[in-house]
């Protein structure tokens, strides 16, 4: 079952109910949280062409949201810099379940017309679902952003409306990611290759990519503004981003031949070069295998080019790898999937990189299981965001301080996600996503995609349970000897670690501190108590330290039915 998606409009109404609204009152919808003005275009400059807002009725006599059905020619780019943008929308044209999760098939311009249209799209762990009301910005009467080939079909027209209102207008997406749309699309993690540092077997990470329904986009790069858009001899436009459509290997002149499948979002301007369209090497092979692979070729901004010349000519590949719910019963491999889900608090699990060793090891930490090696290796591959280190139980200081990790993220970079493709013997591992900056908050997801499934744990609350009382209410000399031994111990405990004598300690050492104490705590219940009783600087004073350990020691007494202790 798809999981439930939640609407973003300001009031809380679904599409459903703003539907209803509209057809009740006999009147089309108008979006307050979009209107149709200057500033839903652009928000840094004024309007540069005199649009004018005009829903489909207006702009041709039987508008319909699809015709015979949506696929990758229904996307023609517009006067907007967004070409990263068409090329996710080209590439989830190939994925028909997918498609239908973004671009619901519940609307149209039939009897339950309103002039509304509803989208969704994953952000943050969750399913958004986005209305709009459908005027589009038009020049004389025709559209000039995001439109199809045919004149009367305004689904991919309003599909680039709903994630500009997503975005904050149309201006936003000028310039962006395509593994980002993807994703948003979606809800897959994305990984980016260099082609001209790529792995030896990059045709074959590719094609397991293809055939898991996976999203792919490539690009050239510019060294100057001025190459943007320029186009190449061979056919290629520079700085354009484009969807990778297909993987074939054929087989030419006695040899094997890999072949990469290319789409061009402008629904024109094709690679000239060796097996484009019109090339003699098609003549070459068996005719049924080039009707097979050519079929339907024609000057529509697709093409297929030898993967040696895509890697020379191309400079980067983006793949949006798709979680298991988002692929069809027919996809031919699947990837396991495993998620957590956390978040860094300043004084407690916000600990930063190993640069900061004092408070590296407070980050949170995830174990892994990688059980299985995957087909054809000996080794396991996911693709993740982390640190990952041989361990068993929540780790201190001196292990990261002593050992070397076993992979990790290449660097530190402000974007949304990162993420890394690791190849791993099978074993335990564990995960520390951390910041670059200790004290930095922020929620997070990892998300682990491996061929085989991998086993998870997540740390649990533990407590000692030496402490044996009689429930009478009250404490006996016996019962408050136990007391004053624990109470000795908690003291010493916190000189240790008040190394200046400060009559403070640091919060980051909380977690030491109650372990040596007999009580294990998890992550969550550690954020907490470092948001309670920390101080700005992040440290705990002796009187906040001594009511925090008792506090904790009556919730385990209260748990095994005994008496707490009073303060």
């Amino acid at each position: 079952m798809p999981a439930k998606s939640i609407s973003t409009q300001g009031d809380g109404k679904t599409f459903e109910q703003l539907r209803q609204e509209c057809l009740q009152k006999k009147r089309l919808f108008e979006d307050p949280d979009f209107p149709a003005c200057d500033s839903s275009l652009y928000y840094s400059q004024s309007v540069p062409i005199n649009f004018e807002w005009k829903r489909p009725g207006e702009l041709c006599e039987n508008p319909e949201f699809i015709v015979g059905g949506a696929d990758r020619t229904d996307i023609c780019q517009g006067a907007l810099g967004d070409c990263w943008l068409l090329a996710a929308i080209a590439s989830l044209t190939l994925h028909k379940e997918t498609l239908a999760r973004v671009v619901p098939n519940d609307q149209g311009f039939d009897r339950s017309y309103a002039g509304i249209f509803h989208f969704q799209f994953w952000q943050h762990n969750r399913w958004l679902d986005v209305v709009v009301d459908d005027r589009l910005p038009a020049v004389r009467n025709r559209l000039v952003l995001l439109h199809s080939a045919s004149n009367n079909e305004f689904w991919s027209a309003l599909l680039e409306k709903a994630y500009a209102k997503l975005n904050g207008s149309y201006e936003s997406l000028k310039g962006g990611s395509t593994l980002e749309a993807m994703e948003d699309f979606t809800g897959g993690v994305g990984e980016t290759y260099e082609t001209k540092s790529a792995p030896t077997d990059l045709f074959n990470i590719m094609k397991k990519a293809y055939d898991r329904g996976s999203m792919m986009g490539c690009s050239i790069d510019i060294t100057s503004s001025a190459e943007s858009e320029a186009q190449t001899a061979s056919g290629l436009v520079k700085g354009h981003a484009y969807s990778i459509t297909g993987l074939e290997e054929v087989n030419y002149r006695g040899k094997k031949v890999k072949l990469i499948r290319i789409r061009n979002p402008w629904g024109q301007v094709e690679w000239n070069g060796a097996w484009s369209d019109e090339s003699r090497e098609w003549n070459v092979i068996d005719s049924s295998e080039k009707k097979r692979i050519l079929q339907n070729s024609m000057d529509d901004g697709e093409f297929w080019m030898e993967f040696e010349d895509f890697k020379a000519n191309y400079d980067k590949i983006e793949i949006c790898n798709l979680t298991p719910d988002s692929l069809t019963d027919e996809t031919k491999r699947k990837w396991e999937v495993n998620m957590f889900e956390g978040n860094w608090i300043r004084g407690s699990t916000a600990g930063g990189c190993r640069n900061f060793i004092d408070t590296f090891w407070t980050n949170p930490q995830f174990k892994l299981t990688l059980l299985h090696a995957d087909d054809n290796n000996d080794k396991c591959i996911h693709a993740t965001y982390s640190y990952c280190y041989c361990d068993e139980d929540h780790l201190g200081k001196d292990f990261f301080r002593y050992n070397g990790s076993k992979a990790r993220s290449k660097t530190y970079i402000n974007v949304r996600e990162i993420s890394e493709r690791f190849t791993l013997p099978p074993g335990n591992y564990l995960l520390v996503p951390t910041t670059f900056q200790p004290h930095d908050e922020a929620d997070f997801i990892i998300r682990i995609f491996s061929e085989k499934a991998a086993g998870t744990m997540y740390d649990i609350y533990m407590f000692d349970e030496s402490i044996q009382v009689d429930n009478s209410g009250q404490l006996e000399f016996q019962e408050f000897k136990v007391f004053w031994e624990k109470m000795k111990k908690w003291i010493m405990l916190f000189i240790s670690y008040d190394t200046d004598r400060s009559g403070k300690m640091s919060s980051y050492e909380l977690r030491i501190a109650l372990k040596a104490a007999g009580m294990h705590l998890n992550t969550k219940l550690l954020q907490l108590l470092g948001l309670r009783f920390a101080d700005e600087n992040y440290d705990i004073d002796f009187d906040d330290y001594l009511t925090c350990i008792v506090r904790l020691e009556n919730m385990f007494s209260e748990y095994q039915g005994t008496v707490p202790y009073g303060m």
